[in-house]
Protein backbone atom coordinates (compact mmCIF):
# COMPACT_ATOMS: atom_id res chain seq x y z
CA UNK A 1 0.00 0.00 0.00
CA UNK A 2 1.48 3.08 -1.38
CA UNK A 3 -1.19 5.89 -0.69
CA UNK A 4 -0.81 6.14 3.20
CA UNK A 5 -0.47 9.71 3.06
CA UNK A 6 -3.51 10.07 1.36
CA UNK A 7 -5.60 7.71 3.70
CA UNK A 8 -4.19 9.05 6.85
CA UNK A 9 -5.52 12.77 5.36
CA UNK A 10 -8.52 11.22 4.78
CA UNK A 11 -9.04 9.86 8.46
CA UNK A 12 -8.07 12.78 9.69
CA UNK A 13 -11.06 14.02 7.86
CA UNK A 14 -12.98 11.64 8.80
CA UNK A 15 -12.20 11.71 12.39
CA UNK A 16 -12.01 15.76 12.51
CA UNK A 17 -13.90 17.28 15.84
CA UNK A 18 -13.96 13.49 17.55
CA UNK A 19 -10.48 13.40 18.96
CA UNK A 20 -8.45 15.91 20.89
CA UNK A 21 -5.33 17.54 19.53
CA UNK A 22 -3.10 16.81 22.02
CA UNK A 23 -0.52 19.44 23.22
CA UNK A 24 3.38 19.31 22.86
CA UNK A 25 6.19 20.04 25.41
CA UNK A 26 9.69 19.98 25.01
CA UNK A 27 12.37 20.01 28.07
CA UNK A 28 15.79 19.26 28.78
CA UNK A 29 14.89 17.80 32.24
CA UNK A 30 14.50 14.38 31.06
CA UNK A 31 17.83 13.32 29.37
CA UNK A 32 21.48 14.85 29.95
CA UNK A 33 20.16 18.24 29.64
CA UNK A 34 19.11 18.21 26.05
CA UNK A 35 16.30 19.05 24.73
CA UNK A 36 13.50 16.38 23.76
CA UNK A 37 10.02 17.30 22.26
CA UNK A 38 7.20 15.17 23.63
CA UNK A 39 3.52 14.79 22.03
CA UNK A 40 1.40 14.41 25.06
CA UNK A 41 -0.83 11.80 24.11
CA UNK A 42 -2.11 10.71 27.20
CA UNK A 43 -4.40 13.27 27.40
CA UNK A 44 -6.58 12.20 24.44
CA UNK A 45 -9.72 10.86 25.17
CA UNK A 46 -9.44 7.39 27.58
CA UNK A 47 -5.95 8.00 28.42
CA UNK A 48 -4.54 6.93 25.17
CA UNK A 49 -3.80 7.29 21.58
CA UNK A 50 -6.25 4.62 21.07
CA UNK A 51 -9.73 6.77 19.86
CA UNK A 52 -8.05 7.74 16.95
CA UNK A 53 -8.05 4.20 15.44
CA UNK A 54 -11.31 3.29 17.11
CA UNK A 55 -13.16 6.12 15.55
CA UNK A 56 -12.02 5.58 12.26
CA UNK A 57 -12.27 1.75 11.92
CA UNK A 58 -16.24 2.92 13.11
CA UNK A 59 -16.63 5.42 10.55
CA UNK A 60 -14.85 3.61 7.59
CA UNK A 61 -17.58 0.65 7.84
CA UNK A 62 -20.91 -0.12 7.44
CA UNK A 63 -21.72 -1.52 11.05
CA UNK A 64 -24.36 -4.19 11.62
CA UNK A 65 -27.37 -4.72 13.63
CA UNK A 66 -24.33 -7.02 15.89
CA UNK A 67 -22.81 -3.65 16.67
CA UNK A 68 -18.66 -4.04 17.02
CA UNK A 69 -16.78 -6.43 19.01
CA UNK A 70 -12.85 -6.22 19.93
CA UNK A 71 -10.31 -7.43 22.00
CA UNK A 72 -7.92 -5.41 24.14
CA UNK A 73 -5.35 -5.53 26.39
CA UNK A 74 -7.30 -2.69 27.82
CA UNK A 75 -6.87 0.96 26.07
CA UNK A 76 -8.00 -0.65 23.27
CA UNK A 77 -10.77 -1.71 24.57
CA UNK A 78 -11.86 1.51 26.38
CA UNK A 79 -11.33 3.70 23.09
CA UNK A 80 -13.28 1.14 21.04
CA UNK A 81 -16.46 1.53 24.12
CA UNK A 82 -16.25 5.16 23.94
CA UNK A 83 -16.02 5.46 20.41
CA UNK A 84 -19.14 3.24 19.84
CA UNK A 85 -20.70 5.05 22.74
CA UNK A 86 -20.77 8.77 21.05
CA UNK A 87 -21.53 7.24 17.80
CA UNK A 88 -24.17 5.44 19.30
CA UNK A 89 -23.38 1.53 18.24
CA UNK A 90 -23.47 -1.65 20.23
CA UNK A 91 -20.00 -2.93 21.68
CA UNK A 92 -18.51 -6.26 23.43
CA UNK A 93 -15.15 -5.87 24.63
CA UNK A 94 -13.29 -9.01 25.66
CA UNK A 95 -9.76 -8.40 27.68
CA UNK A 96 -7.61 -10.53 29.35
CA UNK A 97 -7.39 -10.72 33.45
CA UNK A 98 -4.02 -9.06 33.27
CA UNK A 99 -5.60 -5.85 31.86
CA UNK A 100 -6.18 -4.72 35.46
CA UNK A 101 -9.04 -3.45 37.33
CA UNK A 102 -8.15 0.36 35.83
CA UNK A 103 -8.99 -0.36 32.75
CA UNK A 104 -11.50 -2.88 33.18
CA UNK A 105 -13.19 -0.22 34.97
CA UNK A 106 -12.84 2.62 32.36
CA UNK A 107 -14.41 -0.08 29.82
CA UNK A 108 -17.53 -0.47 32.03
CA UNK A 109 -18.01 3.28 32.50
CA UNK A 110 -18.57 3.71 28.73
CA UNK A 111 -20.97 1.49 28.26
CA UNK A 112 -20.01 -1.65 26.62
CA UNK A 113 -20.63 -5.25 26.88
CA UNK A 114 -17.29 -6.42 29.25
CA UNK A 115 -16.26 -10.09 29.26
CA UNK A 116 -12.77 -10.75 30.66
CA UNK A 117 -11.44 -14.11 30.28
CA UNK A 118 -8.33 -16.02 31.08
CA UNK A 119 -5.10 -15.21 29.81
CA UNK A 120 -3.48 -12.83 27.26
CA UNK A 121 -4.27 -10.76 24.74
CA UNK A 122 -3.95 -13.82 22.51
CA UNK A 123 -6.96 -15.73 24.17
CA UNK A 124 -9.16 -12.65 24.43
CA UNK A 125 -8.50 -11.93 20.74
CA UNK A 126 -9.25 -15.63 20.37
CA UNK A 127 -13.11 -14.92 22.14
CA UNK A 128 -13.46 -12.08 19.85
CA UNK A 129 -13.32 -13.68 16.94
CA UNK A 130 -15.95 -16.31 18.07
CA UNK A 131 -17.92 -13.92 18.55
CA UNK A 132 -17.57 -12.22 15.46
CA UNK A 133 -18.01 -15.67 13.98
CA UNK A 134 -21.01 -16.04 15.66
CA UNK A 135 -23.11 -12.87 15.41
CA UNK A 136 -21.62 -11.16 12.37
CA UNK A 137 -20.10 -7.84 14.74
CA UNK A 138 -17.84 -5.97 12.99
CA UNK A 139 -14.04 -6.56 14.34
CA UNK A 140 -12.25 -3.99 15.30
CA UNK A 141 -8.73 -4.85 15.64
CA UNK A 142 -6.33 -3.10 17.68
CA UNK A 143 -3.10 -3.07 15.61
CA UNK A 144 -3.22 -4.72 12.39
CA UNK A 145 -5.76 -3.70 10.27
CA UNK A 146 -5.71 -0.51 7.59
CA UNK A 147 -8.22 1.36 9.31
CA UNK A 148 -6.60 1.08 12.82
CA UNK A 149 -3.23 2.16 11.11
CA UNK A 150 -4.80 5.09 9.27
CA UNK A 151 -6.40 6.41 13.07
CA UNK A 152 -3.19 6.22 14.63
CA UNK A 153 -1.05 8.28 11.56
CA UNK A 154 -3.33 10.74 12.43
CA UNK A 155 -1.52 11.86 15.42
CA UNK A 156 1.84 12.14 13.63
CA UNK A 157 0.20 14.08 11.09
CA UNK A 158 -1.16 16.37 13.57
CA UNK A 159 2.50 16.24 15.65
CA UNK A 160 3.84 17.45 11.92
CA UNK A 161 1.23 20.38 11.31
CA UNK A 162 2.22 21.92 15.22
CA UNK A 163 5.80 22.24 14.54
CA UNK A 164 7.65 18.87 14.76
CA UNK A 165 11.49 19.63 14.50
CA UNK A 166 12.89 16.74 15.67
CA UNK A 167 14.97 14.28 13.20
CA UNK A 168 14.03 10.86 15.10
CA UNK A 169 10.63 9.73 16.96
CA UNK A 170 10.59 6.96 19.69
CA UNK A 171 7.60 5.65 19.64
CA UNK A 172 6.90 2.50 22.03
CA UNK A 173 5.51 -0.62 20.43
CA UNK A 174 2.81 -3.79 21.57
CA UNK A 175 0.97 -5.29 18.42
CA UNK A 176 2.49 -2.48 16.27
CA UNK A 177 -0.06 0.09 15.52
CA UNK A 178 0.84 3.26 16.96
CA UNK A 179 4.11 2.91 15.17
CA UNK A 180 3.19 1.84 11.57
CA UNK A 181 1.05 5.19 12.07
CA UNK A 182 4.28 6.56 11.99
CA UNK A 183 6.08 4.88 9.46
CA UNK A 184 3.10 5.31 7.34
CA UNK A 185 3.22 8.74 7.42
CA UNK A 186 6.58 9.86 7.78
CA UNK A 187 7.75 7.45 5.17
CA UNK A 188 11.28 7.65 5.85
CA UNK A 189 11.47 11.15 5.90
CA UNK A 190 12.23 11.31 9.67
CA UNK A 191 13.80 8.25 11.71
CA UNK A 192 11.18 6.06 13.19
CA UNK A 193 12.72 3.94 16.32
CA UNK A 194 10.91 1.15 18.24
CA UNK A 195 11.21 1.03 21.46
CA UNK A 196 9.92 -2.58 23.52
CA UNK A 197 10.07 -4.05 26.65
CA UNK A 198 12.51 -6.95 27.01
CA UNK A 199 9.31 -9.00 27.89
CA UNK A 200 7.08 -7.99 24.71
CA UNK A 201 9.64 -7.65 22.18
CA UNK A 202 7.71 -8.90 19.14
CA UNK A 203 8.92 -6.54 16.48
CA UNK A 204 12.27 -7.31 17.68
CA UNK A 205 11.87 -11.13 17.47
CA UNK A 206 10.09 -10.74 14.09
CA UNK A 207 12.70 -8.89 12.46
CA UNK A 208 14.81 -11.84 13.64
CA UNK A 209 12.61 -14.28 12.90
CA UNK A 210 10.16 -13.59 10.92
CA UNK A 211 6.82 -11.97 11.05
CA UNK A 212 4.88 -14.94 12.09
CA UNK A 213 6.77 -15.50 15.24
CA UNK A 214 5.41 -15.58 18.77
CA UNK A 215 6.82 -14.76 22.32
CA UNK A 216 5.76 -15.28 26.01
CA UNK A 217 4.52 -11.57 27.00
CA UNK A 218 5.43 -10.62 30.81
CA UNK A 219 6.52 -7.35 32.60
CA UNK A 220 5.42 -3.96 33.72
CA UNK A 221 3.68 -2.83 30.61
CA UNK A 222 2.20 -6.18 29.12
CA UNK A 223 -0.51 -4.79 30.14
CA UNK A 224 -1.07 -2.49 27.24
CA UNK A 225 2.33 -3.77 25.35
CA UNK A 226 1.27 -7.21 25.55
CA UNK A 227 0.95 -9.22 22.03
CA UNK A 228 2.50 -11.99 21.29
CA UNK A 229 3.21 -11.52 17.61
CA UNK A 230 3.54 -8.40 15.55
CA UNK A 231 1.32 -6.73 13.39
CA UNK A 232 1.55 -7.76 9.40
CA UNK A 233 1.36 -3.87 8.37
CA UNK A 234 3.66 -3.03 11.07
CA UNK A 235 5.99 -5.92 9.91
CA UNK A 236 6.08 -5.02 6.79
CA UNK A 237 6.98 -1.20 6.70
CA UNK A 238 9.59 -2.13 9.32
CA UNK A 239 11.35 -4.58 6.75
CA UNK A 240 10.83 -1.83 3.57
CA UNK A 241 11.93 0.99 5.91
CA UNK A 242 14.92 -0.98 7.90
CA UNK A 243 13.21 0.20 11.74
CA UNK A 244 15.59 -0.08 14.12
CA UNK A 245 14.78 -1.15 17.79
CA UNK A 246 15.68 -0.92 21.20
CA UNK A 247 15.12 -3.19 23.94
CA UNK A 248 14.31 -1.81 27.70
CA UNK A 249 14.37 -3.65 31.13
CA UNK A 250 11.09 -3.10 33.32
CA UNK A 251 13.24 -0.70 35.22
CA UNK A 252 14.47 1.38 33.23
CA UNK A 253 10.43 1.70 32.12
CA UNK A 254 9.86 1.87 35.90
CA UNK A 255 12.35 4.45 36.36
CA UNK A 256 11.22 6.62 33.01
CA UNK A 257 8.03 6.57 34.93
CA UNK A 258 8.63 8.24 38.33
CA UNK A 259 11.31 10.72 36.45
CA UNK A 260 8.40 12.20 34.72
CA UNK A 261 6.42 12.74 37.59
CA UNK A 262 9.35 13.95 39.49
CA UNK A 263 10.41 16.35 37.00
CA UNK A 264 7.66 17.43 34.95
CA UNK A 265 4.38 15.78 36.98
CA UNK A 266 3.27 13.80 34.46
CA UNK A 267 1.66 10.39 35.03
CA UNK A 268 1.58 7.89 32.45
CA UNK A 269 1.31 4.17 32.77
CA UNK A 270 4.61 1.84 32.04
CA UNK A 271 3.82 1.51 28.58
CA UNK A 272 3.37 5.37 28.17
CA UNK A 273 7.25 5.86 29.44
CA UNK A 274 9.03 3.26 27.06
CA UNK A 275 10.29 4.79 24.71
CA UNK A 276 11.59 7.80 27.47
CA UNK A 277 13.33 4.42 28.72
CA UNK A 278 15.88 4.18 25.42
CA UNK A 279 16.90 7.41 25.95
CA UNK A 280 17.21 7.35 29.92
CA UNK A 281 18.98 3.70 29.76
CA UNK A 282 21.35 4.09 26.51
CA UNK A 283 19.42 1.46 24.35
CA UNK A 284 19.40 3.91 21.79
CA UNK A 285 21.68 6.33 21.32
CA UNK A 286 21.44 9.64 19.49
CA UNK A 287 23.76 10.70 17.27
CA UNK A 288 25.96 14.06 17.98
CA UNK A 289 23.45 16.68 16.90
CA UNK A 290 20.27 14.68 16.69
CA UNK A 291 17.24 16.03 17.41
CA UNK A 292 15.34 13.33 19.46
CA UNK A 293 11.24 13.66 19.85
CA UNK A 294 8.60 10.59 21.91
CA UNK A 295 4.88 9.88 22.29
CA UNK A 296 4.09 9.33 25.71
CA UNK A 297 0.83 6.97 24.29
CA UNK A 298 -1.36 6.30 27.79
CA UNK A 299 -1.86 7.53 31.38
CA UNK A 300 -3.84 4.68 32.51
CA UNK A 301 -1.93 3.73 35.90
CA UNK A 302 -3.08 0.46 37.68
CA UNK A 303 -3.72 0.60 40.20
CA UNK A 304 -5.56 3.97 39.45
CA UNK A 305 -4.01 6.06 42.31
CA UNK A 306 -7.35 8.38 42.46
CA UNK A 307 -10.13 5.80 41.66
CA UNK A 308 -10.41 2.62 41.60
CA UNK A 309 -8.38 0.37 43.75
Amino acid sequence: MNDWKERIDAAADRTAGLLRRTPLMETRALWNEKLVEIKLEQMQHTGAFKPRGAFNTLLSNKIPEAGVVAASGGNHGAAVAYAAAKLGMKARIFVPELAGRAKISLIEQYGADLVVVPGSYAEALEAARAWEADTGALQVHAYDSPETVEGQGTLFREWEGQGLEADTILVAVGGGGLIAGAMAWFEEERKVVAVEPEGCATLTTAMREGVEAEIEVSGVAANALGARKIGKICHQLAVEQLVETAVVSDAAILEAQKLLWQKLRLLVEPAGATALAALRSGAYQPEPGERVALVLCGANVEPDPLGVA
